[in-house]
């Protein structure tokens, strides 16, 4: 907190100097750091971190071979966000916080697996950063209200990313979050890269299947196919009971569709084929799991992040915590800049080895 920040810098009188404060002058009131957070121009903070990226990738330090993408809840600072609050509302669409105005009511799940009971709402903001999978540093952030979603943010991110350093030719890793088909064709198309993402089901029903790919139906018999049609810009295969056109059988299960009367009868199915890049990835192999065995990345740098103590804001707008986040972002990255220009053999993503060696 700024309140930490000025007793340090008081105590600790040569470190305001290294700062650039001068120290024969009082140092800057809380309410002074306080403007500055609020009114400071993003741009200049982002221009840092942009220096520091590209001079950990001129020392081969940082590469977009392979890139990981995933977001953080950012808790706002309001009382409706205290666990031990008891409100029956706090967390109602129409209760809006009145400390921030800027927060937005959002989700957050333990895990992306289908079905997940373990989530909470908060109010408050997200940060999604761009992360190296080799090096686990991050190369780009944003930061958005709660309630955006984290595929609408990818393609601008990878786009203000290729604008300072190509991504060119990279493997995209995510979460079944991202699992729509415009990152896929971007990625492609623009890019030349591929990606890493797990099939997102969308409460999709698992059909059974025969090992020639015809469903089966409730009355447990192979479906015949009857014709393919085009539908919201994909391919399906349309199956049908295989007794539609018998004029004696009766359907094993009784199935509601058999008895309607008309010549077409019987239940049907569809099978979406897979023609684009979003359905043609074989998601069992060994290529598939291994490189998305190097998402983890993402989660640990997550974790560093949250460490800085970005996990729940103190200040009370959008401006600020942008500000904030990305100011937490120069900083871990300060420590890889720190290790790398002493030469001091210290991992470049541990804050407590640089300062050892300081």
């Amino acid at each position: 907190m700024v309140s930490d920040l000025v007793d340090y810098l008081n105590n600790n009188l040569l470190i305001a100097h290294y700062c650039g404060f001068d120290i024969s002058f009082p140092l800057p009131s809380y309410w002074t750091f306080d403007r500055f957070l609020k009114n400071a121009d993003h741009q200049y903070l982002s221009d840092l971190m942009r220096s520091q990226v590209l001079q950990l990738a001129s020392a081969g330090i940082i590469d977009t071979s392979f890139i990981a993408l995933d977001s953080t809840p950012v808790c706002a600072n309001t009382v409706q966000n205290n666990p031990k609050s008891f409100l029956s509302n706090k967390f109602a669409p129409d209760n809006h916080p009145r400390a921030d105005k800027d927060c937005k009511l959002g989700v957050h799940t333990a895990s992306n697996q289908t079905g997940e009971k373990n989530y909470e709402f908060y109010w408050g903001y997200k940060n999604h950063v761009l992360v190296d999978c080799i090096s686990g540093l991050p190369i780009c952030e944003m930061t958005t209200t709660a309630d955006a979603a984290d595929s609408s943010v990818a393609l601008d991110i990878l786009d203000h990313t290729h604008a300072f350093l190509p991504v060119t030719e990279c493997t995209f890793i995510a979460d079944k979050g991202y699992d729509v088909k415009n990152i896929y064709n971007q990625v492609k198309n623009l890019y030349d890269g591929e990606c890493i993402i797990p099939l997102n089901k969308r409460n999709t029903k698992n059909s059974k299947l025969l090992p020639q790919g015809n469903p089966v139906c409730d009355a447990g018999l192979a479906m015949w196919k009857d014709g393919k049609f085009s539908d919201r810009g994909r391919t399906r295969q349309k199956f049908c009971c295989p007794l539609k056109s018998s004029t004696d059988a009766d359907c094993p299960c009784h199935h509601k569709n058999f008895y309607n009367g008309k010549k077409h009868r019987g239940c049907t199915k569809y099978i979406t084929i897979p023609d684009d890049l979003r359905l043609s990835i074989n998601r069992d192999s060994r290529y598939f799991k291994d490189n998305y065995s190097l998402r983890t990345e993402c989660e640990r740098y997550n974790s560093r992040f949250k460490n800085t103590g970005q996990e729940r804001m103190w200040v009370r707008n959008k401006a600020s915590v942008t500000n904030l986040n990305t100011l937490a972002h120069i900083s871990l990255l300060a420590v890889a800049v720190a290790a790398i220009t002493t030469h001091s053999g210290q991992s470049y993503r541990k804050l407590k080895s640089v300062k050892r060696t300081a």
